[in-house]
């Protein structure tokens, strides 16, 4: 071969290396970005109702498309025994709304209605941790709401909170619902009532900031699984509580005409539970007749560092986390829609 042959085929030959070479680098990189992405798990691709909600987490992150949406150590999946759960969690202290001192890694529902209309959320789901620190005497101590009925006019008060909420040493907690009045007039009057499901409702308190009730013989524990339906027909809201091993317990609540529009109907348990808060509001009669309505899901901690004494370790998010300071929820299946007719309503009455 001739010296000049030579000279054109070498730079031809490494041009050609070259650009196989650059070619392998880039499919590399490639495969390796698509690996990376393939990994993710996003909670909508588990529960796929995420377009109906938007999101606000413990450290204030805000976001109104949730579909391929996370956040590490806030709003994630888990895969556990082949099963994937939405994981909600967020710290004692962190960033909230402008009308709270609980921090929520929550979804709230986009779409409005009244309860003439109604509405139906459910939620199959395990409580993983709640706050350590608290005070006993404080009803919401100990406690994180898992699913809510949130007004969106008037006094934005809540016709429903599902509470579940266990004491530091004790395996079992409670599964309770509270019932929020509409105030008649202005609201410095307004209070909760609450209902037991397991366990008991959040007027059994300790006697001292550390001395805690009884342990709950038919409570919750944590990691252990159940499901609640909150179904809003014609204005009654229908509540199913259910849970292998346990009674499934049902309820009924008029939100069109309240029971607690008179001092005389005030129960007993709200005068103790308030009375050094001096609230002795009573409901208007319509209670919530006419009120637009969302839902709301996830965990919405109820300690801090104000009305509870919870330790937030000046705010950090990771010792709080790391000292148990925080609230956490799994979810593994949830819906959300129109409501429906309950399986043992008699039309007829309505």
């Amino acid at each position: 071969m001739s010296l000049i042959n030579i000279k054109i085929i070498v730079p031809f030959l490494l041009v050609i290396g070259l650009t196989f070479l650059n070619i392998g680098c880039i499919d590399k990189s490639k495969n390796t970005n698509h690996a990376n992405k393939s990994t993710i798990v996003y909670p909508s691709e588990v529960i796929p109702f995420m377009h109906n909600w938007r999101i606000l987490l413990g450290d204030g992150t805000r976001s109104d498309t949730l579909d391929n949406f996370q956040k590490d150590q806030f709003f994630f999946v888990e895969i556990e025994d082949n099963t994937k759960w939405v994981v909600y969690k967020t710290p004692n202290s962190g960033i909230t709304s402008k009308t709270s001192n609980n921090t929520r890694t929550e979804l709230g529902e986009k779409r409005h209605w009244i309860p003439e209309v109604g509405g139906k959320l459910t939620g199959t789901l395990k409580v993983q941790h709640v706050s350590t620190t608290g005070d006993a005497r404080v009803p919401s101590s100990y406690s994180v709401v898992i699913g809510q009925i949130h007004s969106e006019e008037g006094h934005k008060n809540e016709p429903l909170k599902i509470f579940y909420k266990k004491f530091p040493g004790h395996t079992k907690g409670s599964v309770f619902w509270n019932y929020e009045i509409n105030t008649e007039g202005d609201n410095s009057g307004r209070w909760d009532v609450s209902t037991a499901v397991w366990g008991t409702n959040w007027a059994v308190l300790g006697t001292s900031k550390d001395r805690y009730p009884d342990e709950p013989e038919d409570g919750i524990a944590l990691g252990e699984e159940f499901r609640y339906e909150i179904n809003v027909y014609k204005g009654i809201m229908h509540l199913t509580f259910s849970s292998k091993g346990h009674e499934t317990k049902r309820f009924e609540k008029n939100l069109l005409k309240s029971d607690f529009s008179k001092k005389e109907n005030i129960p007993k348990q709200v005068l103790k539970v308030y009375e050094s808060r001096n609230r002795e509001g009573i409901e208007r009669d319509s209670a919530y007749a006419g009120e637009i309505q969302i839902f709301k899901q996830g965990a919405y901690n109820q300690a801090n560092g104000k009305s509870t004494k919870s330790e937030t370790y000046n705010g950090d998010i990771k010792t709080q986390y790391a000292h148990g300071s925080y609230a956490e929820v799994w979810f593994k299946e949830a819906t959300v829609g129109f409501g429906t007719v309950p399986d043992s309503i008699n039309l007829e009455k309505l």
